[in-house]
């Protein structure tokens, strides 16, 4: 994590999908607790220096995705580093990818039941040979928790999807990490279920080749306005940062 990149007031891993993909394989061959991977984007700037639980977990994150591509231009602007992005959203089938190779056993904990059933059904069908040794989904009472803590780890799964949405699925990690017995990596993957049954659509790829993922969403759900109005504010952020860098080297 030496090489971690600052972005205002959160960070990011400058990893390729390959190098993210190499790290996942490392932390599941290290073999000695869980490690946490956890996209970084704008909105996060916003949300999570305002918990002392959510900052720690995220600061301490194993690995921090490039997720949005706002934190890629602001990588670029601030240290004129170009990222690759690398969505939460797609790098959760590089993991299965993983696991069905190595024979790692999987448990995806989130979302609605039916969400979660059929993103159990789509995961077989897509990777035939990944074990996924159990599921839950994300109506679990508090009084209930221990309980699926024990689930998870009699299920000796060592791959954890958390479809919790954020901050929820960090806060989760921080409080129940040090109970997972076998468990080598987690991923928060917030609605990412969501996408691959359909019930909430993916951009068109030319969308994404543009960087516009974010755009056609918004049209598609105008209520997300609210998460991301904050954008602009992350951009003028950046750019006066920049700025302030810019005229400390004329000093």
């Amino acid at each position: 994590m030496n090489d971690r990149l600052e972005i205002l007031n959160i960070w990011v891993d400058p990893v390729d999908r390959k190098e993210a993909i190499q790290r996942v394989k490392n932390f599941l061959a290290i073999g000695s607790k869980p490690h946490a991977i956890i996209a970084a984007n704008p909105e996060k700037n916003f949300s999570v220096p305002k918990d002392v639980v959510l900052n720690d977990t995220f600061k301490n994150a194993d690995l921090l995705l490039p997720d949005g591509i706002g934190v890629v231009l602001a990588a670029r602007i601030l240290y004129g580093v170009d990222l690759e992005r690398v969505p939460g959203s797609e790098f959760i089938f590089d993991i299965c990818e993983i696991a069905a190779k190595g024979s790692y056993k999987v448990f995806i904990y989130g979302a609605k039941e039916d969400v979660n059933k059929k993103t159990v059904d789509e995961l077989k069908i897509r990777f035939p040979d990944l074990k996924i040794v159990g599921r839950a989904n994300g109506y679990v009472k508090e009084s209930e928790m221990l309980d699926l803590i024990n689930r998870i780890n009699v299920s000796k799964a060592e791959v954890l999807f958390l479809a919790l949405g954020s901050p929820k699925q960090e806060k989760w990690y921080a409080t129940h990490k040090n109970r997972l017995h076998h468990v080598r990596v987690v991923q928060a993957v917030g609605g990412t279920l969501d996408t691959i049954v359909g019930t909430v659509k993916r951009a068109p790829e030319m969308w994404c080749k543009l960087q516009l993922e974010w755009l056609y969403r918004l049209i598609l759900e105008p209520k997300r306005i609210k998460r991301q109005k904050v954008l602009p504010i992350f951009a003028a952020m950046v750019l006066f940062t920049k700025l302030k860098i810019m005229l400390r080297g004329k000093d």
